[in-house]
């Protein structure tokens, strides 16, 4: 689940490539366990609180999170602009990288309907027959998962050293992806609303 989960196209894997365009794969390396920030109390709100709570807090979540993917959509695309140098300009510090991949996965509904209808359950269900069990699903998950995002950032630092042209043309297409996503994320949340 985790290697399926590194590998899908979505707005965490646009958002590592912008940051890895912009920032350089150094800086946005760590932005790659973000989910172990967020998804913490994601967790926790789908075990205890989704549970009892009415599905327009989900929807309400997918319409913030479609706003928040159109405002890394123009960064990315203003960074996409801008002229390229040798010198790359680092906009972001780690701090705020992480920051903004931690913000953008606990506002994006996919981590609480996979830890919801999927995860959890396995999770439950492993701890119910030995915590550890639980436990070693957890950490196998995010293991593979994380490995399989700062593989990706590795693959598009390399690539773009290939062509400077190439760098842009990457940076528009990340721009283009987090904006279909927010608007799929927004037009979503509101028919549901």
């Amino acid at each position: 689940m985790g290697f399926s989960a590194s590998v899908t196209p979505g707005p965490f894997l646009a958002f590592l490539l912008s940051q890895t365009l912009q920032n350089g794969w150094r800086r946005t390396l760590p932005a790659t366990s973000a989910p172990l920030i967020s998804d913490g109390p994601i967790i926790f709100l789908v075990m205890v609180v989704l549970t009892q709570t009415p599905d327009i807090f989900l929807d309400i979540i997918q319409l913030l999170g479609g706003f928040f993917l159109l405002y890394l959509a123009k960064g990315a695309w203003q960074a996409a602009q801008q002229e390229l140098q040798l010198t790359k300009t680092v906009t972001d510090s780690i701090f705020r990288t992480m920051l903004k991949g931690a913000m953008m996965n606990a506002l994006s509904p996919g981590p609480y309907l996979f830890w919801s209808i999927l995860a959890g359950p396995i999770v439950l269900e492993g701890w119910r027959q030995a915590p550890s069990l639980g436990l070693s699903f957890v950490v196998g998950f995010y293991v593979t998962i994380i490995s399989g995002f700062m593989a990706f950032v590795f693959l598009i630092a390399v690539t773009s050293q290939v062509n400077p042209n190439l760098n842009k043309r990457l940076s528009q297409v990340a721009a283009i992806a987090l904006l279909l996503f927010g608007i799929i994320q927004i037009t979503t949340g509101l028919m549901a609303l």
